[in-house]
């Protein structure tokens, strides 16, 4: 009888994450720094760093590495969001939908479907994401109006989602949807497929947008779209929402982990500028003024990133962390809104620039307390989570 695989040794997983870090920073360095700027504000989908980001394994990053993929913690894996969220966070979008759609499949696929689907979305070959948000329905997941009818030994879906991101590039998405409309509760009437591109599955337009440039977000139309029942995640309709709902858990982590990214740009690039801006006299980071906004910034940075932290160990310790996840999303994008603000005012005229990446950074950051639940979303999950945690 086969033995299970002895457990890592600390200092052994503590290494191969260090130069797994180390990795992506020197990737950062050489492949993507030079080319945001116009990548960016000519919103190109960046072809050649995807295929880096490939050979790199981050399309498997927490996948396990029975399927091929890197078997990252989440600990770790907020580190590389980071990371790579302080050069251009729209890479991170790339592969942290994806990543989710990965999840669902690793947490509460038939074993076929991990077999089928997990190395190739390891690889990189099959790459997609998460398909929820509809045109009348965002926070509100319960509203969705697409649906799927049962027709022979599979399915049929009609229906539309939008703002889905790798829509255009990604072949393979795990799409929400209603197979039974009077369900009580109607999460109960929830199924998750795995929809991979076909007949009667188009994509309806690429959607224009403020910032998170590069990355392609759409509108994706499905129209008599037959699915073949092993294709429905898990096997049993019924507990979409509840596959929908975990990967958030993780997904919020990663927006979190981008908003600590985004702030600590945003500081990056205000230390920087101060000591070179010279007003009256002298730098302006000996202006009081100035002081206290580095202050401010920089603490605000050290504190988004000890709650994102904390929630990718709840996460890891396998521990109900949705106020956790809530805290630390919360927390660290309003950081990362009010030090893109914050570094704007400190470049004056230059923040405003193109020139400048602190423009970008003020339009990426807003994106963060909206996506993946909204902020006042957020408030009410930590709410209901203290009180329940907490009962008289």
């Amino acid at each position: 009888m086969a033995t299970a695989p002895a457990p890592r040794d600390a200092a052994d997983a503590a290494e191969q994450d260090r130069l797994i870090l180390d990795a992506v920073q020197r990737f950062l360095d050489r492949d993507v720094k030079p080319h945001v700027h116009h990548l960016e504000h000519d919103d190109i989908y960046p072809e050649e760093i995807v295929g880096k980001m490939k050979e790199l394994g981050l399309f498997g990053a927490t996948i396990g590495a029975e399927f091929g993929g890197l078997g990252l913690s989440a600990s770790t894996y907020s580190q590389i969001v980071e990371a790579v969220s302080r050069v251009w966070m729209s890479l991170s979008g790339i592969f942290n939908s994806h990543l989710i759609m990965a999840s669902a499949v690793q947490r509460f696929g038939t074993s076929e479907q991990k077999q089928r689907f997990l190395p190739r979305f390891a690889s990189g070959e099959v790459r997609g994401g998460l398909a929820l948000t509809e045109p009348d329905c965002g926070t509100d997941l319960q509203a969705i109006r697409t649906v799927a009818r049962p027709e022979g030994n599979g399915w049929v879906i009609d229906g539309t989602k939008t703002w889905i991101s790798n829509g255009i590039h990604g072949q393979c998405f795990a799409v929400l949807v209603k197979t039974d409309l009077e369900a009580q509760p109607r999460h109960r009437g929830m199924t998750m497929f795995l929809a991979e591109k076909g007949p009667g599955f188009t994509v309806g337009r690429k959607l224009e947008k403020l910032g998170y440039k590069g990355i392609d977000s759409a509108e994706l139309v499905f129209s008599d779209y037959r699915i073949p029942h092993d294709n429905l995640v898990g096997g049993e309709p019924g507990s979409g929402l509840k596959h929908a709902l975990a990967g958030l858990e993780l997904g919020r982590i990663n927006v979190a982990a981008r908003g600590v990214g985004v702030a600590q740009a945003a500081l990056d690039e205000s230390v920087r500028y101060s000591q070179v801006r010279r007003t009256f006299g002298k730098p302006i980071c000996e202006h009081q003024a100035i002081q206290l906004k580095l202050a401010d910034m920089a603490t605000r940075v050290e504190a988004a990133r000890h709650l994102v932290r904390a929630a990718a160990e709840a996460y890891d310790a396998g521990r109900r962390c949705d106020m956790e996840a809530g805290m630390a999303k919360l927390f660290a994008s309003e950081a990362a809104l009010e030090n893109s603000l914050e570094a704007m005012r400190i470049h004056g005229g230059y923040g405003y620039s193109k020139e400048f990446p602190v423009e970008r950074l003020y339009r990426d950051a807003p994106l963060l307390a909206i996506g993946e639940g909204t902020n006042e979303l957020q408030r009410l999950i930590i709410a209901k989570q203290l009180i329940a945690r907490n009962p008289v």
